[in-house]
């Protein structure tokens, strides 16, 4: 169980802070959901307090768990694969899984390869969430500010493309 004022990771949308706890009816049944709002952005996410486990709802990560995703990140091999359905299944799964860890290995690769080739409409999406989804949690633990780390990672990617053009 959470509470209200805590940090927390709801897998597809990213971090946020829970506000409230409201009971409403839908569909009529009533249930307890924590009231979510999300980091980036005025939006705010009902989730049900009696799945959140199954959601796969988590706490943020700490600056020293931070550091090591951000370690992760610029150490983890890319994993290139040709065939987009397959790519497309297993990137969502990624994401859906709530672990940032295998968050990172989409965006990675995403922002690999929207350089290298470029990405197709549903591809830029994806990074675009997997971004929004790793940024919001890393400046929630307070590793550093949204510009910074997209800048750390920008640099990091670069440098891995001179890496394999060279």
């Amino acid at each position: 169980m959470f509470d209200i004022g805590d940090k927390i990771v709801y897998p597809l949308h990213g971090a946020g802070v829970i506000e409230s706890i409201v009971e409403k009816e839908i569909l009529g049944q009533k249930k307890k959901y924590y009231v979510m709002r999300i980091h980036s952005g005025n939006m705010t996410v009902l989730i049900p307090m009696d799945n959140c486990e199954e959601i796969g709802v988590r706490y943020v990560i700490d600056a020293d768990e931070a550091k090591k995703v951000m370690d992760y990140f610029k150490n983890e091999p890319l994993y290139d694969d040709n065939n987009w359905n397959r790519r497309q299944r297993e990137n969502m799964s990624k994401i859906k899984s709530g672990n940032i860890y295998r968050v990172l290995d989409v965006l990675k690769d995403l922002m690999y390869r929207e350089r290298k080739k470029g990405l197709s409409t549903s591809e830029r999406k994806i990074l675009g969430n997997a971004k929004q989804i790793v940024v919001s949690e890393l400046v929630m633990s307070n590793f550093a500010g949204r510009e910074d780390i997209e800048l750390i990672m920008d640099s990091i990617v670069d440098r891995l493309l001179v890496s394999q053009e060279g």
